[in-house]
């Protein structure tokens, strides 16, 4: 019996996609096609792949490259390589490249079927405990990578819940990747196949906060012209995300209740309920416990969603997983942006490794995007922003207003507690909502 796998088909050829395709998809198979390999690493990022089928000869960046990317991003993914132009010296480089085999243009439907079975034959025996000990998740989910003790507690949980539908709530500092561990929970796991729904709350006007996640039917209200699925339904038999689960209002925290402990919702206008089938994992960057005492949140939601919690830990405290993560967005905009991969040298990650990153992995991200746009194929501290290289710190000899010292003084208690504002609001003895207020 053949497993339905998902098979990412590269040719630039449309003619040669639809054939790979009908045959794949008589197999059991399910499949993707991209006509090139910037398209295929865009369906790599967002979609679960057990087989990349790729041709060599391609437009702009050739298959090549997009086996060597693939190899070190998703060393546990078979790659079969599919070519018009066969050679010895070819087929060295492909198979040093990670290809597990070489299929040559014209072959049979016979001949195809052969290979993908052999491909995840060798896949399956092939070991990577250099690559397991540098990235507890690289067969999970290839977008989290980190070796620090930190990431290492993350990712151990991670192991625990994805394959089960316990409620997971992810707590965190803005920045540091709660939906991308809530994405390794669900792709990791035995549900992956099924829908993950991702809903920013704070997103969503409070008036039509019920609709959207419960749904409604015709003339519920006034533009309700016809009868509408909400979240909970689109995520039926997966999982559905719940970023900044405490923007929601009192009104449909009761209602969100009621879904998790009944698996049951009822649409706006319906009289009848219906019965869900999901698992719901919900993030937040702000202290829950605190807005439960404001009476901003139920007590009774956040004990049912905190069956599970992850604390996400910011970047200061993971500061040995900055070199990995820049490797991953160099080889990532570098390909994007330079279609080529590109150096960095040792004196940009000695100022990387000394800053503190209040703004954690996004702002490190935004940070290598940048820089690989400034620069001319080498990253360079030159490329850098100048708010991460020395600063000279003048002595006070002018009389500033009362709104400058203010400033000058959050930033330097923010220096401090190296970007940890929670300990940046008890030292000016002010909530963190305060110090927002004045960081904007």
């Amino acid at each position: 019996m053949l497993r339905k796998e998902n098979i990412l088909l590269v040719d630039d050829d449309i003619d040669i996609l639809e054939l790979l395709q009908r045959h794949l998809q008589s197999m059991d198979y399910h499949t993707y096609k991209a006509v090139s390999v910037k398209e295929a690493l865009y369906i790599l990022k967002d979609a679960h792949i057990d087989l990349l089928i790729t041709d060599i000869q391609m437009p702009e960046v050739d298959g090549l490259e997009l086996l060597k990317f693939a190899e070190e991003h998703y060393p546990e993914m078979p790659k079969l390589v599919i070519t018009g132009y066969p050679s010895v010296s070819g087929a060295l480089e492909v198979i040093k490249a990670g290809a597990t085999d070489y299929l040559t243009k014209p072959f049979t439907k016979e001949e195809l079927r052969k290979a993908v079975l052999k491909a995840f034959e060798q896949s399956s025996q092939r070991k990577y405990s250099k690559n397991k000990s540098n990235n507890p998740l690289a067969g999970l989910n290839a977008e989290m990578v980190g070796e620090s003790d930190a990431f290492g507690k993350v990712t151990d949980i991670i192991e625990r819940v994805k394959d089960n539908k316990a409620t997971v709530l992810i707590k965190g500092e803005s920045g540091t990747g709660k939906e991308m561990v809530a994405r390794a929970i669900h792709y990791s796991g035995k549900f992956s196949r099924a829908p993950f729904i991702a809903v920013n709350c704070g997103a969503i006007p409070e008036n039509l906060q019920e609709a959207e996640f419960f749904g409604y039917i015709k003339g519920a209200f006034t533009g309700a012209n016809e009868n509408r699925e909400g979240f909970f339904q689109a995520a039926q038999g997966g999982t559905l995300f719940l970023d900044e689960i405490g923007t929601a209002s009192l009104a449909v925290q009761s209602k969100l209740l009621r879904a998790l402990q009944e698996k049951e919702v009822t649409k706006v206008g319906a009289r009848k309920t219906e019965k869900v089938d999901i698992r719901v994992i919900a993030a937040t960057n702000v202290n829950l416990l605190e807005e439960i005492k404001n009476k901003g949140f139920r007590e009774d939601l956040y004990y049912r969603l905190t069956v599970v919690e992850i604390d996400v830990p910011p970047l200061r405290e993971r500061m040995a997983d900055i070199p990995i993560l820049v490797e991953k967005f160099v080889k990532k905009y570098g390909i994007e942006y330079k279609d080529r991969l590109l150096r960095i040298t040792p004196e940009v990650f000695d100022i990387l490794k000394r800053y503190p990153w209040p703004g954690n992995v996004r702002e490190l991200e935004n940070v290598i995007q940048r820089a690989i746009i400034m620069g001319d194929g080498t990253i360079e501290v030159k490329d850098l922003p100048d708010k991460l290289k020395f600063q000279i710190d003048f002595p006070d000899t002018h009389l500033v207003s009362l709104d400058e010292m203010v400033k000058d003084y959050v930033q330097k208690v923010l220096i401090h507690t190296k970007g940890n504002k929670t300990k940046a609001a008890d030292i000016l003895q002010i909530d963190r909502k305060t110090l927002r207020d004045k960081l904007k």
